[in-house]
């Protein structure tokens, strides 16, 4: 099938990718003059693992294309996966000023093609950006209103991890399409097909309920890490240990283990805006989500009540005055380069607010870090020369690298062997034996050795 991408972030780039490998021509279409430079390079503009050997295979065999002329990519395709940003606004709704651009843009361009470069078949525009319930009838307004010639709507929600992103798109779960008639559903079916041969369903649903059901699993998954963490807090308080806490809990077969680990909280794109964009929802529609405020309101509290901790160690938050802080992981989530929404930002930005000096290690984050904080911290090379003459240690992204370190070699750098653990990484026994003053999460503080 000829497949237009619109737009080459994590969704587009990677989802048109995996459909240029199995034998779709596809072309990814961006406004970003310097990112498609940088495809046609075949250097990826984002971190994904194993994404780039796949950019440059497809590229190789003539199945995946770049390009910023959107008239060529639109009349050629006969499926358009609109892939663009949904980004909160300051009342936390989803913007969908990129969203209807391309629908523009896709009318026009419809309307403007030559009889002779149009398929005999109606093009299929499909929604895969996460977007509110109601978006697809308004892109098909938007689009209708610029083009008499027939076209067809479909909402294919995406659910890919970053870090995971290849793996989740070639293995899905599941596959959930929103159609409006058959035709289009066995269409999609056929171009899904090499995905879900082991066996997992694709799902076909009206519009409306294929655009509700990404909102209704990440705030579900988002619900999990809230609710992890206030126990966590609370363990906190009675002197119960949370790693023993949920052991018990997650045996529940009814309960799971996933999304269970207490930390900092949730980051990134998704859940974040995700959630937002529901209690929005909620809003307009006079259907308050009280559950979900609440959600968002312990994971912002969450950062902040670490923070605290950190300010209780030094006397004070004054006391942070030239000190010196070590951050271990910048990006949200190990597997990625994205620190959008990600606590350690937080973090930093109150040390700077504190007048401390912060440096910062990440094996991936670091050019991401610096778009966003600039020259306000230090950058290390590696872990360890992060620590050199460090007050703390802040540990923010659960890394491989940072699970089993030299203590020894650690406590040597260190001016005071203080660690502050977002991600509970170390054994409480473990970090009184090497001699670290030790704060976690849902866990007692370690005064260090023999004291």
């Amino acid at each position: 099938m000829r497949i237009t991408m619109v737009g080459t972030g994590y969704v587009g780039l990677v989802t048109g990718t995996c459909f240029a490998n199995t034998g779709n021509s596809v072309t990814c279409l961006d406004i970003d003059q310097k990112k498609i430079e940088k495809l046609h390079r075949g250097e990826s503009p984002i971190y994904e693992p194993g994404l780039d050997e796949l950019i440059k295979r497809n590229v190789k065999a003539g199945r995946l294309h770049f390009t910023i002329d959107k008239q060529a990519a639109y009349q050629s395709a006969e499926i358009i996966f609109v892939c663009v940003g949904t980004p909160s606004d300051e009342m936390g709704r989803a913007d969908l000023k990129y969203i209807l651009a391309a629908a523009r843009d896709i009318g026009e361009a419809i309307e403007a093609a030559p009889p002779d470069k149009t398929d005999r078949r109606a093009k299929i525009i499909i929604i895969k950006s996460t977007v509110p319930v109601g978006t697809n009838a308004m892109v098909k307004k938007e689009i209708a209103s610029r083009t008499a010639r027939p076209f067809r709507m479909a909402s294919n929600p995406e659910f890919l991890k970053e870090g995971a992103a290849i793996r989740d798109f070639n293995y899905p779960d599941r596959v959930v399409i929103g159609v409006e008639d058959k035709g289009t559903a066995d269409r999609l079916r056929d171009l899904y097909d090499p995905f879900v041969r082991q066996g997992n369903p694709i799902f076909v649903m009206d519009i409306p309920s294929a655009e509700m059901v990404k909102y209704a699993a990440n705030a579900m998954l988002a619900t999990k890490i809230s609710f992890i963490n206030e126990i966590a807090n609370l363990c906190e308080s009675y002197g119960a240990d949370i790693d023993e806490v949920r052991r018990g809990m997650c045996s529940d077969k009814r309960i799971g283990n996933q999304f269970l680990y207490p930390g900092l909280g949730y980051g990134g794109s998704c859940f974040p805006k995700d959630v937002l964009a529901v209690i929005s929802m909620g809003n307009q529609s006079s259907t308050p989500i009280a559950l979900l405020q609440s959600v968002h309101d312990v994971n912002q509290r969450q950062r902040d009540a670490f923070m605290a901790k950190i300010d209780r160690h030094f006397g004070g938050s004054a006391n942070l005055t030239g000190k010196r802080v070590a951050i271990w992981g910048i990006a949200f989530k190990p597997g990625t380069d994205d620190v959008r929404e990600a606590p350690s930002i937080t973090l930093m930005k109150h040390l700077l607010d504190r007048n401390a000096t912060v440096v910062a290690f990440d094996p991936v984050a670091h050019e991401t870090c610096r778009h966003m904080l600039g020259s306000k911290i230090d950058y290390a090379k590696d872990p360890m020369s992060a620590l050199d003459a460090a007050d703390a240690l802040i540990i923010c992204t659960d890394w491989d690298e940072f699970r089993h370190p030299d203590f020894e070699a650690m406590r040597a750098r260190m001016k005071s062997p203080v660690i502050f653990d977002g991600r509970n990484l170390y054994r409480l026994d473990s970090m009184k034996d090497h001699g670290f003053v030790y704060h976690s999460i849902g866990r007692a503080p370690v005064s260090g050795k023999g004291e």
